[in-house]
């Protein structure tokens, strides 16, 4: 089960991305690391480790009889008890630990973990917790019941989220992490390891929760900006709505300083800043602001915040840690990433399907190569359009160098195959794969959608060489004449690749700047109402 681990995916994304920016308005990678450290570690407090006060284990039954609704989390806390032998957790001989005032802050802004949701028995923790005359025994015992149930309450909706049968109504198809709440709090509490706790999400979690707080702080909408009779604003333009331009990549972090804000003029600073809007939301860097760039500006900050906070959610179902090599494809990003461990290797551009033929959410191993491929016709597009097309016209076949093959139709290898010089293979129900493409032009556009469902790369050459490298015999010169043989050959990869197609929309990339993209399938939608709903 640990394999699927090094699924973690496309934290990938973002988490190692390189850039060019200038180090004065950077965040190191030890900065951000650090940050993600001090946030992810105000739950390991100082937890009690006592052993002379206990409470009978008929508390337990007693105390879900009161709190029904907590009920689901009775295993969890039977297990965690009986290993403690019933020694109170949140309790020492002077009182209430540290760590039960850092859990209660926690359950008492659970908005600022992107949640929505109402805290159960919030009155009687409330009342326990706030006691200031010395507690009964009974008492005690209730308070120290409530705090762990809350923490299991706490642990399943932060760090666990939606259970997994949701996610499947949004077509989440790869493995979530398992989380065991009785064991992670039972460690918490072990010697030695309270300074080294931390929480079981990954890294990228409470970089977006840092930035869900900096959205909430800013000013509803307050600046909006136009195009002066439609026409682009352009470095050196000396206009009036470059003031607004100024105000608006001030407020959103793009324009470091805020400096002259009023000043008609773009400048090199504003150039600046428009650039960095642009790769914050892939576009092309070209420091032009036009259209495309005047929506995303004017794009609602709530909708922001709301984005932010479904890509939370999808953080919090992946595994904390990946090892070892693997692929990673952000379908809403248009890229695919190298990885290994934490490090990213590459970069390269592809197309995912169109909204009507999505690209499926899912992981697997890449473990064959296919040079000079065959293109089966899908039974989709064979009934769509190619046997419309043979009933149109008796050459159908021979036009698109294709033959019938068993009971369906394939295209014959070639520089017009649909699949390119090369296809790479993972076995999946999906009939997912990424392939090479005739079709170079598409690698220039800005939103790249416009496939069947499979992933065409950019650089397949590339790909096959690094797919390959372990094979000596694969040299740069026989890949190259492979892919021009003519001849399909297919060749087993003696380390199979982990490829994990994902679905993000808003991330955290290396130097602190927070990413957005299209909402291509309308997944954050979907996700955000099963979040309401929750």
């Amino acid at each position: 089960m640990q394999k699927f681990t090094c699924f973690l995916v496309l934290l990938c994304i973002w988490g190692c991305r390189e850039s060019n920016k200038q180090s004065n308005t950077n965040r190191t990678k030890d900065s951000i690391h650090k940050e993600m450290q001090d946030a992810a570690s105000d739950l390991a407090g100082n937890f009690s480790d006592q052993r002379s006060m206990r409470f009978s284990s008929s508390r337990i039954e007693s105390f879900f009889a009161k709190y029904d609704s907590l009920r689901s989390f009775q295993t969890d806390l039977n297990t965690f008890y009986t290993t403690r032998s019933y020694a109170f957790a949140w309790y020492t001989e002077n009182g209430l630990t540290e760590q039960a005032s850092n859990l209660y802050a926690r359950l008492e802004n659970l908005p600022e973990e992107g949640l929505n949701i109402v805290l159960p028995y919030k009155r009687q923790l409330d009342s326990l917790f706030n006691i200031t005359l010395p507690q009964s025994t009974d008492q005690k015992s209730e308070t120290e019941l409530l705090l762990t149930s809350m923490y299991f309450f706490f642990a399943q909706k932060v760090w666990g989220g939606l259970e997994e049968s949701a996610t499947q109504k949004v077509d989440w198809h790869m493995p979530r992490k398992k989380l065991s709440y009785s064991a992670l709090l039972d460690s918490m509490m072990q010697p030695g390891k309270v300074s080294t706790a931390q929480e079981p999400v990954y890294r990228q979690y409470n970089l977006l929760k840092e930035y869900l707080k900096k959205y909430k702080a800013l000013p509803a909408d307050k600046v909006t900006v136009f195009l002066p009779n439609k026409k682009p604003i352009r470095p050196g333009d000396t206009l009036a709505m470059v003031t607004s331009l100024r105000k608006k990549l001030f407020l959103l972090g793009d324009l470091p300083r805020a400096g002259d804000t009023s000043s008609p003029i773009y400048d090199s600073s504003l150039l600046t800043a428009v650039k960095r809007f642009q790769k914050r939301h892939g576009m092309k860097e070209d420091g032009i602001a036009g259209g495309s760039m005047i929506r995303e500006l004017n794009v609602p900050v709530q909708k922001r915040i709301e984005k932010i906070i479904v890509n939370m959610e999808r953080n919090r179902w992946l595994p904390t840690d990946v090892r070892g090599r693997y692929l990673a494809v952000n379908i809403p990003e248009f890229v695919l990433h190298a990885y290994n461990d934490d490090s990213l290797l590459w970069n390269m551009n592809v197309v995912v399907g169109k909204d009507v033929n999505k690209t499926v959410i899912f992981a697997g191993s890449i473990s064959q190569v296919v040079f000079s491929p065959h293109w089966n016709v899908p039974p989709g597009i064979l009934k769509k359009e190619v046997l419309p097309g043979m009933a149109k016209n008796p050459n159908y076949l021979e036009t698109h160098h294709m033959e019938k093959y068993g009971d369906g139709v394939r295209q014959k290898p070639g520089p017009w195959n649909s699949l390119g010089a090369v296809k790479f293979l993972f076995p999946n129900s999906h009939n997912i794969y990424l392939h090479d493409t005739p079709s170079k032009s598409l690698f220039k556009e800005d939103k790249r959608a416009f496939s069947h469902g499979c992933i065409r790369v950019a650089d397949p050459k590339f790909l096959a060489m690094y797919l390959l490298r372990n094979d000596s015999t694969w040299t740069e010169e026989r890949i190259v004449k492979a892919m021009a043989s003519g001849r399909e050959q297919y060749v087993a990869i003696r380390n199979p690749m982990p490829v994990y197609i994902t679905y993000f929309t808003a991330w955290v990339d290396r130097q602190g700047d927070l990413n957005f993209r299209d909402d291509i399938y309308k997944r954050d939608a979907q996700l955000s109402g099963l979040l309401i709903k929750h």
